[in-house]
């Protein structure tokens, strides 16, 4: 997303767009981050290119990294009085967790924010509620208060990185001494019924279980 987001901002053809603060508030995200940036060698060209230019895909000038806790909830409640744009990127994924809850808790029932998903939304998580009822002008519970979903709610699929259901059936075949039991334990449960079955028309005698 970071990639991504200074690709935009560094093209932008007016200038307030690139200068939207970009801020990172997950301690995983930011070590990880840390970790791409010590490896450019790796890097594909394009990012490479990005650098030859002068730019730095993953610690431009608009990003700004939140480490700890203190100072994540002085930067919730930064956003909350200010009246300038800012995308935040914060973790857990599925918001049954982790420093994305205060946002949540805090803008969720703002008409000026929006809640972008870019990945998977379990059955019974916060994130799954918020996609489920957001556009209808619903409501969730966090920490046990009632909240109006006033803010825009956007699902962008593509960015998931789980492998897919031929994925996993093809690397179940390529496993050299084929294990004798899988235990599907993600996904929707239509798509681990159909999963189970997969394997087992693959494999007859293997344990194919879902808890």
């Amino acid at each position: 997303m970071l990639y991504e987001l200074e690709q935009i901002t560094a093209k932008a053809k007016f200038k307030k767009l690139a200068d939207i603060e970009v801020i990172v508030d997950s301690p995983m995200a930011a070590k990880f981050t840390e970790h791409y940036q010590a490896f450019q060698t790796l890097w594909d060209a394009e990012a490479k290119r990005c650098v030859k230019q002068g730019r730095q895909p993953l610690n431009f000038d608009a990003l700004y990294t939140v480490d700890t806790h203190q100072e994540h909830i002085q930067v919730v409640e930064y956003l909350a009085k200010r009246d300038k744009p800012a995308i935040v990127i914060a973790a857990s994924g599925m918001c049954s967790g982790g420093r994305v809850v205060n946002y949540l808790k805090r803008f969720i029932s703002e008409p000026t924010a929006d809640v972008l998903f870019v990945g998977y939304q379990a059955y019974g998580t916060l994130g799954r509620q918020i996609q489920q009822y957001g556009p209808r002008g619903g409501y969730v519970f966090i920490d046990g208060a009632k909240l109006d979903i006033k803010a825009g709610v956007h699902t962008i699929s593509g960015y998931s990185a789980h492998a897919d259901q031929s994925n996993l059936v093809n690397f179940i075949k390529r496993i050299r001494k084929g294990p004798a039991k899988v235990v599907i334990v993600h996904g929707d449960d239509e798509a681990k019924l159909a999963l189970k079955a997969k394997l087992i028309a693959l494999d007859d005698e293997l344990i194919v279980t879902i808890p």
